[in-house]
């Protein structure tokens, strides 16, 4: 198969390296990809929000099969079109992918499949929204409608901190016309886990659970960002609980899709927060999550493309979706000042070293000037390794990162600290 990847970060650097081990992928196209996918395939200098011009390289490149990276041309119609084009595409239709592009819409749905998740109020008009935030006894939590880059959902800490959160969304527009609709949505306690699925439409085969890093800083503190890091399995979801949210929330969320109308083919992703009171539903998302991705496709014991095809045609055999057992990390390093304001184009130094020590660097910003990479976005590598254990993972991927250099470098030195916790608390005192 000819496979095109839509898409120039992290996510689908890893798409395209386990799409490349695929046997039945011989050409293997990235529009537009970054410093490192071109080592893997071709990089194709079409932007991802390019629908058009996507579509034309698809038919004048005889494309067989697309797998659609981010949440932005999934939301401008990309796959529609190239089914209009009669070309075979991974990722969920416009209708379909309002699962993630509109929160107000995320919500709604969620309440009308009584699928569990907080209890919340939207918002268009400025001063209604923060009477109500003024009537609550407890901080909620403030989310912008549409896409913001995982940076439009702000965790409040007092009413102080969301009536600024919704004059930073609602007056200021510093998320644009995503930050028009706004969601005040009741803070839960607990932590965040990610479970992603396959499905056809029909069928689902679920991932093995993930947790995400968003806080830029150290013990889950600062500003969210894309997210700073990841690891898997996050044994805190049990295997039961794993069974049960795919019952309770992952099923119903794809029967419900259908029954409006919407049925959804590719990645649904769902993010949890284990409350006392059991999993909830933070938010869905249409497509792999970054990081997340990286630190499940080396995981995935599996055909990626035959997967994607699968579903893509309607007919997903959840048994060729397995797991290598052990764990795999991936820590994040962004340019200094991310997510507020930074700097680019800067020498990065040591990926090689890092390599040879058994980590896979997953490029995010970079680009090649001649024969120098360069910083060339917020996050910068994903500097991901699989272990035995997660202990194991997380040290070879901190010894990778301590190998790579470039000016302003930043990134967290906890990542996985809390899945290494829950390991420790299950322990009898006589383990060591």
């Amino acid at each position: 198969m000819r496979v095109l990847v839509v898409g120039s970060g992290g996510r689908e650097h890893a798409l395209a390296w386990k799409l490349r081990q695929s046997p039945s992928v011989g050409e293997l196209l990235i529009a537009p990809g970054n410093g490192g996918t071109g080592a893997l395939g071709e990089n194709v200098a079409v932007r991802s929000d390019d629908t058009a011009g996507l579509v034309r390289l698809a038919q004048a490149r005889e494309v067989d099969l697309t797998v659609v990276g981010p949440e932005v041309p999934l939301g401008l119609g990309l796959v529609d079109a190239l089914s209009a084009a009669g070309r075979l595409a991974f990722g969920p239709t416009h209708l379909a992918a309002e699962i993630e592009t509109s929160k107000a819409f995320s919500k709604d749905f969620l309440r009308r499949h009584g699928i569990p998740t907080a209890a919340y109020r939207t918002f268009t008009d400025h001063g209604e929204a923060v009477a109500y935030v003024e009537s609550l006894t407890a901080a909620p939590v403030i989310k912008a409608d549409g896409l913001s880059a995982g940076k439009g959902v702000v965790v409040c800490d007092d009413l102080d901190q969301a009536r600024a959160a919704l004059d930073q969304m609602m007056l200021r527009r510093e998320f644009g016309e995503a930050g028009s609709t706004v969601i005040v949505e009741e803070r839960l306690v607990g932590q965040e886990v990610s479970l992603l699925a396959f499905s056809d439409g029909t069928r689902v085969a679920t991932m093995i659970p993930a947790q995400d890093h968003k806080p830029a800083y150290d013990g889950d503190q600062g500003p969210n960002t894309g997210g700073m890091g990841s690891f898997a399995p996050a044994e805190i979801m049990t295997e039961e609980m794993r069974r049960a949210v795919t019952r309770d929330v992952i099923e119903p969320a794809i029967a419900g899709m259908r029954a409006e109308g919407r049925e959804y083919r590719g990645v649904i992703y769902a993010g949890l927060i284990l409350t006392s009171d059991g999993p909830k539903v933070l938010e869905y998302n249409c497509r792999f999550g970054d990081p997340e991705t990286q630190v499940l496709l080396p995981l995935l014991d599996g055909d990626l493309a035959e997967i994607c095809r699968q579903c893509t045609v309607g007919h997903l055999d959840p048994s060729a979706v397995s797991w290598h057992l052990g764990a795999c990390a991936c820590v994040a390093m962004t340019s200094g000042g991310y997510p507020g304001a930074y700097r680019t184009g800067y020498p990065i130094d040591g990926i090689e070293e890092a390599e040879h020590k058994g980590c896979l660097v997953f490029h995010a910003g970079t680009k090649r000037e001649d024969s120098r990479l360069l910083t060339a976005g917020g996050r910068v590598l994903g500097v991901t390794a699989v272990g035995p254990d997660l202990d194991s993972a997380i040290s070879t991927a901190y010894d990778g990162v301590s190998s790579i250099g470039f000016e302003g470098a930043q990134y967290r030195t906890d990542i996985g600290a809390k899945g290494l916790a829950f390991s420790a608390s299950r322990r009898t005192p006589s383990e060591p």
